[in-house]
């Protein structure tokens, strides 16, 4: 076999892998803690004190959703466009009514009817992939 190195310096690469493998086995060997837990075994010794967490709060929606604010906490801003909103709501309510009261239909009647838009040319579609099969669990 043809190698594109020397023949002593593919042995001195092999040397330094093999010291490296040895050397990550004893290191990993000696830092490791005398003896293990079997499964079912709970820890023991100092490190099976229970932790408690002092600042745990249980997730709820406000805190997923984020906490609702109230009318004192908004800005002056804010304040002027809720109002905005109210007076448009308002204005918006008692234009109805008037037109109600005139005789004009309300409701989704009262929607212009819009045309669909016709085909500009027949193209044919790509028929749709397969589901994707679901795999039973093998047991």
């Amino acid at each position: 076999m043809n190698w594109s190195m020397p023949r002593p310096v593919l042995q001195l690469v092999a040397i330094g892998l093999v010291v490296a493998c040895l050397g990550s086995f004893a290191v990993g060997a000696i830092t490791a803690p005398a003896r293990g837990r079997l499964p079912g075994e709970g820890p023991q010794g100092q490190s099976a004190a229970v932790l408690e967490a002092q600042e745990a709060k249980p997730l709820t929606d406000e805190r997923i959703v984020g906490a609702t604010q109230d009318e004192d906490e908004l800005t002056p801003e804010e304040k002027a466009k809720l109002e905005e909103e109210k007076k448009a709501k308002a204005e918006a309510q008692a234009a109805a009514k008037a037109a109600a009261e005139q005789g004009a239909p309300a409701g989704p009647e009262a929607a212009p009817v819009i045309a669909p838009p016709a085909p500009a040319e027949k193209t044919e579609a790509a028929p749709a992939p397969p589901p994707p099969k679901v795999e039973e669990p093998p047991f």
